[in-house]
């Protein structure tokens, strides 16, 4: 508007004005001067106005029908050159907008007459327009007649005329309804009061529009009436009309102006009366008409469909749907039941072809379909409009493929559908297939059936573009190319699907977005606004309550048809854009049916899919309610390569894969297409992307993947990702290289899908866990009874979707976990039972090291819930589940070990569960768990668990598969003890406090708190079952367990039981100490006796433990020991308990078992056990305790004897020392020292049981068979020694009884003899005379008691006697071995050392007593020297015991079996007699000693006249001394006892006196040579005999009339002697004649005669008046005798009687004179001797 009204264009318009005039002027000049005149006056009129106004161009307006004037003439000269000049300038005024309502009304009328002059009609139609479109000045009448120009124009014989005034037309048309929208935007503030409309019988009137409303409202009537070919009320003047520009018109101005409609009532009133009625009206022909029906058969020829009306009726039926449905909503129910009609087979294929465009132009717009849907579908006695068109186009579909197109002349029309033969050629032939072998074909189609039809390319997505509909021009119906209604259709389906499913899920999006906030404000809701919010919340609920059931309508009405048509589809299409196409739609359908929650029609979506992915006819239950039988067709398969195969009539599609179908029995092989391939992408974009409203078809859904994924040969990998399998799995699977490809794309999307889970909600999570289960539980039973490969695909799924869900693991964890320990890891199929627990235990992996929130340390529930799957696989038997249940838990230690906190029961359990049956790898696994548990992880469990610890170590001990394993657990418990140890502190607070907890539960449940070894404290609990564990492996079967255990259980009490407290140790010493004997005392006694060959393998076992009882016995000993050596150490700790006395029984009783046993071994053990507990000092008394208690590593108990005590292993680790310890065990005072009696009762406890071993061990066997058990050596010098340590407590109590007892089995146990196989090694060679240790160890014995006795009071001394006659006793062993029993003993140099015959019975040798008795002797006279005067000893007759024990050697003398026996009997008899003489003289008087002076004499005389001789090898040297010793007894003899005979009876005094006598004159022995005779005659000792005799006849002093009588006798004994010899000498000489005598004689007689001269000589020397005159008188007496031998022959006799007789010459002498009473005596005693 500015443009034309600025100053430059007003200028310029004033200018061309005047122009025009003049022109005009010019041209009228001659032919026509009014014109000229009127231009003329015409410029002048535009000056003046130019120069009087201001607003020129109002002025112009008001002015315009005078300035117009000039030109209108001009016009109606019919000149068409001034025609043309006054068009143009009122062109140009009309553009400037000067003309006045009046001028317009003149210029219509001028161009009125021109049209119908028919001049510059053109031009005309453009004035025309320029003047209606510049402004609204024209209207009502004027209008009306200048569109009845434009029309009348239209139809003239000139073709561009006739298009130029259509094309006004139809701009004029639209230009009146512009000035309507623009008049309704003036006046749309104004609020008009709405006027009912009436029936409005006066169509020319309507009242109540305003004018540029009622214009158009009267070109809209008007234009009805024409195409109904009635005459029009306003178009006054019209002449012709075409129906096909009428409907044209109507369209455009119901398309482009529906607002119009809409507002005004006037006008929805003539859609509602005039527009319907006449398109319904119109349709009839096309309504009625059947293709091919005969026209006779009909009575009325009917009117066959007319292309053009009818296409145009299809529009302006599509924009009255599409603008108006609101308005016309049962007029459009009628319009699209028309319309699904004209799809019906039996239309003409354009009829058809235009019907199919019109859906497709309301299949795009999906509001309205929603709007059909909720005015129609969803009311109750409507037509389903919605379903009806979704059908339609359906069974449009089918009816294609069933009926043979007309489009295509090629084929045979085949009304059946059937595949004849006829038709199936035609495909064949039909351009688009070319054979399949030169790959795809060249044009995408849809084939089935044998019918082929091409997909056209028709429309672009998602708009309607129609090609029939816009056929405007043409009059015949057009030729439809083949496919072309098709494609449409297809894509009317396509476009549907789009639209429904992008409106709902948008409006859902909305919906949920909504309810969203509103809860999240309902939430928090302000006081005040509550209501109302609450009220919004309801209504939008409402809303969506709504909204939801139109689209579940929508939904339900459409799927049915839908499905059908698209799965027809994509069983028939050969190109891969058409099969994506169907299975997006597919696919989106599925998931808006999951989203809305309708189960059927998505299963039926997602089944549809499913069939499509798998081979046709493939039998899968889930899809199939029946099972198809497996396709009876055979594929032949050439090596590896695929042959084509001609395709079966389904499909034109190429095979990229063959493999086995997953089936029981499988059944040759299946084939896959590619578009198997691209449904099954399809299938994994759907659960991927809409997983989450999958719910119960994820069944179909992973059932044909499954199927799919086998066929394929993928296989599931690490994680569960599936992977391709082997590159050929045996003939069965065949890939051509396009799948191959596509396989790691495949099997990525898969792990994605999986993957993808994590999004799902619990709900659908729960689903696809379902789903899998059931899958697996399929592929499990299918797997029963054979060895084939199983399934893996819905484990490795499973396993793939726990790991993606960690983060929510909780609500999966028991489905998942629970279908994986109960089904699949108990399966019999070995491989489908290796996926399942490797499954399970990457699970339970994954959910420890995942980082949850919170974090596992603070969720134990979620951490044990975890856990417990792991621990429940102990309950399958398979061993590979339980490797790799134990790999798991390696793992698990390796990486969360330090994090499990209250997971180690659980993870504990698991490694005690192993069972010893379960093979060696399953424990010798476990083990290694537990091996690393306890290295690196004791510190960071709870210290409840330390007990679990103890028990599942323990528990490997006992496993019997490998030693090794149970040694090196018995290691792994010592550890844990020094574990215990060093963290004592810290475990027992833990400890303490978690028991407070359990406690005060206990309570509250009123139940007792149960634990074993209650009521110690807890952390005692935990070293009592270590204790408790140890002692079960104590009793093991296998002796190098026992061992190990037993060293390791009392080295652990040992070197920590100081930690205990002091109630504790109660339990220890009866519960584990006592209860741990007893088991091994039973095992021992009924152990075996069978030799073992080998120790397993090629082990030699050492002989002594090649018996069961052999290696018990070892378990024996150990166990004893152990015990012991704990009583020993810990005294001051168990001394205090109550009862200390039984336990010391007890322990005393075992002791005495294991002494008592039958072996060797342990009976020595137990000895050794026995001197260990004995070697213990009564506790410290309370007047000498220290002030401080002794540090600890210090050992406590003092020790006596050689024995040191152990020390405690290893010094406290902490500061709170033993002191600490015993001050807690009896408050705060130190150990309560027990008294004194106590004390006592307990060695003579210990007394009692010595006896008793000492008493069975040493007597002897009743009978004496092979079998004889006899004591060793070694046992019974222990058992000996044990004796002086016990006696040194119990010596106060010890009486005579006792004594006696002792005595016993001191004897009994010298008695005993040595197997020859061990004398060897016992036995000294039986020249060398030593002591064997055992008979030191009775010397020993006795000899503590004597000192003791020694120093002990009067009341002991009585036991002196005892004692001399137990070592009396055994000096006669060395004459008399004793005997033990009835055995026989061979003596020692008879034994046979006879080791190699192992069977033999061992023989018994007897020892070499005679060192032993000897030194038995030397200790009798050592004791006796100290003890002669003493009283008992005095009382008893202890020497005359000894004398008479003395005489069986002496009499033996060399007889005896050792030479130094009666040796050393001679020397302990001189000594013996050198002190125990005196005594006996100073008691003769009390005669104790009566009886003992014959026991001397017989004991001398059967020693110096012995009757056994020397042997022949005996040397002189030796001879001689003997002699000696001999001479040493006479000497003795003739100082201790004749000096004083007077306290000696005399009938002693005379046995000695014969004896010298017999001794002075001593007959040789007759062995002797002639060349030893001098000495072998005891010379000597006779001399010395001789000398005493005389001494004693001569003696100085006598003081005692005894001793006189001493002397006469011995001299008369001795004279009468010699007399004897000469008589018999003297005698045999005379009678023997020349014969010399015996050697003995003559050698006699010579010693007789040196006696004689020896006799006088000392008769010489004596003094005369000790010699009686008797004695003289004898002597005297012999010379007459002596004269008489001197006749004898023998020089050397003569010799001798020479030396006898020169002593007489003595007497020859006179005595002296001065003494002459005595000389006359002596001389008288001379003569007469002479005489």
């Amino acid at each position: 508007m500015s443009g034309t009204s600025s100053p430059e264009a007003v200028k310029k318009l004033l200018e061309n004005m005047q122009g025009d005039l003049r022109g005009l002027s010019l041209e009228c000049r001659k032919k026509f001067p009014p014109v000229k005149e009127a231009a003329e006056s015409g410029i002048i009129k535009v000056k003046t106005i130019a120069a009087r106004n201001t607003d020129i161009l109002a002025a112009l307006k008001e002015n315009s029908s005078e300035v117009v004037q000039p030109f209108l003439m001009g016009c109606g000269t019919k000149e068409p050159k001034i025609t043309q000049l006054c068009l143009a300038a009122i062109q140009r005024l009309m553009s400037h907008e000067v003309v006045s309502e009046a001028a317009a009304g003149n210029i219509i009328n001028m161009l009125w007459q021109l049209m119908e002059n028919s001049l510059e009609e053109l031009k005309l139609l453009q004035t025309v327009l320029v003047l209606l479109t510049t402004n609204t000045v024209v209207h009502d009448e004027a209008l009306s007649k200048a569109i009845v120009l434009c029309f009348r124009l239209h139809f003239t014989k000139d073709n561009i005329t006739n298009n130029t005034a259509a094309a006004t037309v139809r701009q004029v048309v639209t230009v009146v309804f512009e000035r309507v929208v623009a008049e309704d935007e003036r006046y749309k503030d104004t609020i008009d009061q709405p006027v009912a409309v009436q029936g409005n019988s006066n169509r020319r009137s309507v009242s109540t529009l305003k004018p540029c409303a009622k214009d158009a409202y009267m070109l809209f009537q008007d234009l009805c009436q024409l195409v109904n070919a009635d005459a029009p009320y306003w178009l006054v003047g019209m002449t012709e009309m075409t129906r096909t520009f009428g409907l044209e018109l109507l369209e455009s101005v119901l398309n482009d102006f529906p607002q119009v409609f809409l507002q005004h009532q006037e006008f929805s009133f003539l859609l509602k009366e005039r527009v319907c009625p006449l398109v319904i009206k119109l349709f009839s022909p096309n309504i009625k008409f059947r293709q091919g029906s005969s026209t006779s058969s009909s009575p009325a020829p009917v009117e066959k469909p007319y292309f053009p009306i009818c296409m145009r009726l299809l529009r302006v039926v599509s924009v009255l749907i599409k603008q108006f449905y609101s308005l016309l909503v049962t007029e459009c129910e009628i319009f699209l039941s028309l319309l699904v009609k004209f799809l019906d087979a039996d239309k003409p294929q354009w009829l058809r072809a235009v019907a199919v465009e019109s859906i497709h132009r309301l299949c795009v717009q999906p509001q309205l379909l929603r709007s059909f849907c909720q005015s129609y579908d969803m009311k109750q006695h409507s037509t389903k409009v919605f379903r009806d068109i979704v059908n339609a186009l359906g069974s449009f579909i089918q009816s294609l493929f069933l009926v043979p197109s007309t489009g295509n002349t090629s084929a045979t029309p085949n009304q059946t559908g059937s595949n004849a033969s006829g038709n199936a050629g035609s495909a064949q032939t039909s351009p688009g297939v070319l054979g399949i072998g030169g790959g795809a074909t060249v044009l995408p189609a849809f084939e089935y059936r044998g019918t082929w039809i091409p997909i056209l390319n028709v429309t672009v997505q998602g708009s309607a573009k129609a090609t029939y509909l816009e056929m405007l021009d043409k009059v015949e119906p057009p030729t439809i190319p083949e496919g072309y209604a098709m494609s449409v259709a297809f894509h009317c389906l396509l476009d549907l699907v789009r639209g429904i499913t992008t409106m709902i899920e948008g409006e859902l999006g909305e919906a949920e977005t909504v309810s969203q906030t509103t809860a999240e404000t309902t939430s928090l809701p302000a006081q005040s606004s509550e209501q109302q919010d609450l009220q919004s919340v309801s209504d939008q609920s409402e809303k969506e309550l709504v909204s939801r059931a139109v689209w579940e309508e929508m939904v339900n009405a459409c799927w049915c048809g839908l499905l059908a048509a698209l799965s027809l589809l994509l069983d028939a299409s050969t190109d891969e854009a058409a099969t994506e196409n169907i299975l997006k739609a597919e696919l989106t359908m599925a998931a808006l049916c999951g989203r809305l929650g309708l189960v059927t029609s998505r299963d039926a979506f997602i089944t549809a899919i499913c069939k499509g992915s798998l081979p046709p006819h493939y039998a899968l239950t889930v899809l199939n309610s029946t099972t198809a039988a497996l396709s009876s067709k055979s594929y032949s398969i050439q090596g590896q390569n695929v042959q084509m195969i001609s395709p079966s009539s389904e499909s034109h599609q190429q095979v990229v894969a063959v493999g086995q179908p997953l089936a029981l029995q499988p059944q040759g092989t299946v084939m896959l297409t590619s578009k198997n391939i691209q449904c099954m992408r399809t299938l994994l974009n759907l659960a991927h992307c809409h997983g989450a409203v999958l719910g119960t078809s994820w069944q179909l859904v992973l059932a044909t993947l499954q199927h799919l994924v086998w066929i394929l040969g993928l296989k599931p990998g690490v994680g569960g990702a599936l992977k391709p399998g082997r590159a050929v799995e045996g003939p069965s699977t065949v890939l051509t290289t396009a799948v191959m490809t596509d396989l790691p794309v495949i099997s990525n999307i898969l792990s994605r899908l999986f993957e993808s889970s994590q999004y799902l909600d619990d709900v659908s999570l729960h689903h696809l866990i379902n789903a899998l289960c059931s899958l697996s539980l399929e592929a499990m039973d299918m797997a029963y009874g054979n060895n084939k490969e199983p399934s893996l695909f819905a484990v490795a799924k499973l396993l793939e979707t726990g790991l993606v869900n960690m983060h929510r693991i909780e609500i999966l964890w028991r489905p998942l976990t629970g279908h994986l320990l109960e089904k699949v890891c108990q399966h019999p199929n070995s491989r489908m039972r290796e996926w399942g627990a490797e499954a399970l235990t990457s699970l339970i992996k994954a959910g420890l090291t995942f980082s949850h929130d919170p974090p596992l340390s603070q969720n134990q529930r979620l951490q044990l819930l975890l856990l417990n799957p792991l621990k429940e696989l102990s309950n399958i038997s398979h061993p590979d589940i339980r490797i790799k249940q134990l790999e798991c838990v390696l793992q698990i230690l390796q990486s969360q070990g330090d994090s499990l906190g209250p997971g180690w029961p659980l993870v504990l359990g698991v490694m005690g569960a192993i069972r010893s049956d379960q093979g060696e790898s399953l424990i010798r696994t476990a083990f290694q768990c537990l091996q690393l548990v306890v290295t690196d992880f004791l510190p960071t469990m709870p210290c409840t668990c330390l007990q679990i610890v103890v028990e599942v170590a323990g528990s490997f001990g006992l496993h019997n598969q490998e030693l090794n394993i149970s040694l090196t657990s018995i290691g792994l418990l010592w550890n844990i003890s020094d574990y215990f140890f060093q963290r004592g502190e810290i475990i027992e607070k833990e400890l303490n406090k978690e028991e407070a907890v359990l406690q005060k539960q206990a309570e509250e449940k009123g139940v007792m708190l149960n634990r074993p070894f209650h009521p110690a404290s807890p952390f005692d609990c935990l070293w009592l079952c270590l204790y408790a564990k140890l002692g079960e492996l104590c009793v093991d079967p296998r002796p190098a367990v026992r061992k190990s255990a037993g060293q390791t259980l009392f080295s652990t009490i040992g070197a920590h039981g100081t930690l205990l407290q002091h109630s504790t140790w109660h339990t220890v010493i009866w519960k584990v100490l006592f209860h741990l004997l007893d088991r091994v005392r039973e095992s021992s006694t009924t152990a075996d006796k069978e030799k073992i060959e080998s120790g397993g393998g090629n082990i030699l076992i050492h002989h002594s433990r090649d018996t069961a009882e052999k290696q018990w016995a070892e378990t024996w000993v150990l166990t004893l020991a152990g015990v012991a050596r704990i009583f020993n150490t810990r005294r001051y700790l168990l001394q205090p308990l109550g009862d200390f006395s039984q336990a010391w029984d007890v322990l005393l009783d075992h002791i005495q078992s294991a002494a008592l046993s039958k072996n060797n071994e342990v009976s020595l053990a137990a000895l050794k056990s026995f001197q260990e507990i004995l070697q213990i000092v009564s506790p410290v008394r309370d007047s000498e305790k220290p002030d401080t208690p002794p540090a600890i590593n210090v050992s406590v108990p003092v020790v006596v004897g050689t024995t040191t005590a152990t020390s405690l292993g290893r010094s406290f680790m902490r500061t709170d020392s033993i002191g600490e310890r015993i001050g807690r065990y009896n408050g705060s005072e130190p150990p309560v020292i027990t008294d004194e009696i106590e004390d006592l009762n307990l060695w003579w406890a210990a007394w009692n049981s010595w006896y008793r071993i000492g008493s069975e061990s040493t007597r002897p066997p009743v009978t004496c068979d092979k079998l004889t058990f006899i004591p060793s050596q070694p046992f019974l010098t222990a058992l000996i020694q044990i004796f002086p340590a016990l006696y040194q407590h119990i010596k106060t109590g010890f009486s005579m009884d006792d004594l006696q007892k002792l005595g016993v089995i001191l004897h009994g146990a010298v008695s005993v003899p040595i197997s020859s196989d061990a004398s060897p090694f016992i036995l000294p060679s039986y020249t060398e005379a030593v002591l064997t240790s055992l008979q030191e160890a009775v010397l020993t014995a006795l000899d503590v008691l004597q000192k003791a006795i020694c120093v002990g009071s009067e009341s002991m001394q009585i036991m002196y006697p005892a004692i001399f006659d137990q070592l009396l006793a055994f000096v006669e062993f060395s004459c008399k071995p004793p005997q033990y029993g009835q055995l026989e003993t061979k003596h020692i140099a008879n034994a046979k050392y006879n080791q190699i015959q192992l069977f033999a019975p061992a023989e018994w040798v007897a020892l070499n007593y005679v060192p032993f008795a000897e030194r038995s002797l030397e200790v009798v006279v050592d004791l006796y020297q100290k003890t002669a005067c003493h009283k008992a000893v005095v009382t008893e007759k202890v020497l005359q015991n000894i004398i008479k024990t003395l005489r069986i050697p002496l009499s033996l003398k060399y007889s005896c079996p050792s030479e130094s026996t009666w040796k050393l009997a001679v020397s302990s008899l001189l000594k013996v007699l050198s002190i125990g003489l005196p005594v006996a003289r100073q008691h003769a008087s009390s005669g104790k000693f009566d009886s003992m002076w014959p026991e001397l004499a017989n004991t001398f005389e059967d020693f110096l006249f012995t009757k056994s001789t020397p042997p022949d090898n005996l040397s002189i040297q030796e001879f001689q001394k003997n002699e000696s010793i001999d001479v040493e007894v006479v000497q003795l003899i003739s100082t201790e006892i004749l000096p004083y005979a007077n306290f000696i009876p005399k009938e002693f005094v005379g046995q000695i006196m014969t004896m010298l006598n017999k001794g002075s004159i001593h007959s040789q022995s007759s062995s002797f040579t002639e060349a030893e005779i001098d000495i072998r005659m005891r010379e000597e000792f006779s001399k010395v005999c001789f000398e005493t005799l005389l001494q004693f006849s001569f003696s100085n002093k006598v003081t005692t009339p005894q001793e006189g009588y001493i002397s006469r006798m011995a001299l008369s004994v001795l004279l009468k002697r010699s007399q004897d010899v000469l008589h018999r000498y003297i005698e045999d000489e005379r009678l023997s004649g020349k014969c010399p005598l015996p050697r003995q004689q003559v050698t006699e007689i010579i010693f007789v005669l040196k006696a004689v001269s020896t006799l006088i000589d000392s008769l010489k020397k004596t003094q005369p008046e000790n010699v009686d005159a008797n004695t003289w008188a004898q002597v005297i007496a012999l010379y007459p005798t002596l004269v008489e031998c001197i006749t004898c022959s023998s020089s050397e006799v003569c010799s001798a009687l020479k030396e006898a007789l020169v002593p007489f010459k003595d007497f020859m002498h006179p005595p002296a004179s001065k003494e002459k009473d005595k000389g006359a005596s002596k001389l008288s005693i001379s003569l007469s001797c002479l005489r």
